[in-house]
């Protein structure tokens, strides 16, 4: 098992995103998943320093076309006050286009990694 590097924690925040409400009221659905490949990935990087953060950064139902959505909202707001520094996304490799992709386009570009 590969240690920890000496050095800063780089705390890392989840984000999952479903347009739709289909299908979320399984006992697992497409934001766990997201969730726990994101979730791996952090841990993959441990070696890094990576540390995955406990708040969760859901947005079921929300269409990506804009980025008035309470999860991300939370999410942005937490990495405005200092608490994040490393936001991780699992992108549907459908939807170029959505503002999620685009946050690499954004300051937050060098905070943000793609799944």
């Amino acid at each position: 098992m590969a240690e920890d590097r000496r050095g800063p924690k780089l705390r890392c925040a989840v984000y999952t995103r479903k347009s739709t409400e289909d299908g979320l009221d399984q006992e697992y659905n497409s934001l766990d998943a997201q969730f726990d490949a994101c979730s791996a990935y952090v841990l993959s990087q441990r070696h890094e320093g990576w540390t995955l953060l406990p708040d969760r950064y859901d947005d079921g139902g929300f269409s990506g076309g804009n980025m008035q959505r309470p999860g991300l909202k939370r999410l942005l707001a937490d990495v405005a006050a200092g608490k994040v520094d490393i936001i991780v996304l699992y992108v549907n490799r459908r939807a170029n286009g959505t503002p999620d992709r685009r946050l690499k386009g954004t300051p937050l570009r060098d905070r943000v990694t793609l799944l």
